[in-house]
């Protein structure tokens, strides 16, 4: 992780609207804008180039809204506020790597996903690499996300330690602090390319999922529009080109 991210999503917290709230299609179509909160402290997904937020989800909103006639106003929040932000009618929609469980769907609802992808196991070469080497072992994971829920299910590790950041995760297992870390393939990939995670390996995919864009409960024709944009932009092939300008293939879910 860059030492400007942690500073850049300090900033962009400061960006977080006050007083903002879910809206449904015709108002949102009618303003021009659609509301939406990232996170960016995830790359290559969301993050902060210094102030500016980018990544691969902020570049498949910003295709979404266009294909919709609509401008983005972008806001940041933790992960773990995301959900009850939504809840809470601060934002239109989410868009942070948020899995589909059935859980989440208790409280909030999802798009069709936008990339595919699962929780993989990071450690050092002489780590565990494997799920049936992880017992007596301690996991470093982001805090209410699916990959700490997996890591929890884990038998016979010794400690699952959860970090406010993806990237407080791995700065762990890159001080011996704990022994593995789970996290997105597609994270586990970009960090894994970087010189300073030289002597990290990627082990075992620990569990497969479906990402998508979270919403308010029961706004189905603001649903029904975002998924309309999301089919067109895979059918045409811009889903294909921003996942490649970020990861060199094709991470859109085939089904």
């Amino acid at each position: 992780m860059r030492a400007t991210t942690t500073i850049a999503l300090a900033l962009g917290l400061a960006l977080v609207t006050v007083g903002a709230q879910a809206r449904d299609w015709a108002t949102i179509k009618k303003s021009g804008t659609i509301n939406a909160v990232s996170e960016g402290a995830y790359p290559p997904f969301n993050f902060y180039q210094g102030t500016k937020l980018t990544g691969y989800e902020i570049d498949v909103l910003e295709a979404v809204a266009k294909n919709l006639g609509l401008k983005v106003k972008w806001s940041a929040l933790p992960f773990d506020s995301q959900i009850a932000s939504i809840r809470q009618d601060r934002f239109d929609v989410a868009i942070a790597s948020h899995g589909i469980t059935e859980e989440r769907l208790k409280s909030v609802d999802f798009t069709s996903p936008h990339y595919c992808s699962g929780g993989q196991l990071v450690a050092k070469a002489d780590g565990p690499l494997k799920a049936d080497q992880l017992a007596g072992k301690t996991l470093g994971v982001q805090l209410s996300t699916t990959y700490a829920d997996a890591a929890k299910k884990v038998g016979g590790t010794k400690e699952v330690k959860t970090y406010s950041k993806d990237t407080d995760a791995l700065q762990a297992l890159m001080g011996g602090r704990v022994d593995a870390w789970v996290t997105d393939r597609f994270v586990a990939k970009e960090a894994l390319s970087k010189s300073n995670a030289k002597g990290l390996k990627a082990g075992d995919m620990l569990f497969i999922e479906r990402i998508a864009m979270v919403h308010k409960k029961g706004n189905a024709e603001l649903n029904a529009e975002l998924n309309k944009a999301l089919a067109a932009l895979k059918a045409d092939g811009t889903l294909k080109a921003i996942s490649e300008k970020y990861f060199h293939e094709d991470i859109t879910c085939t089904n």
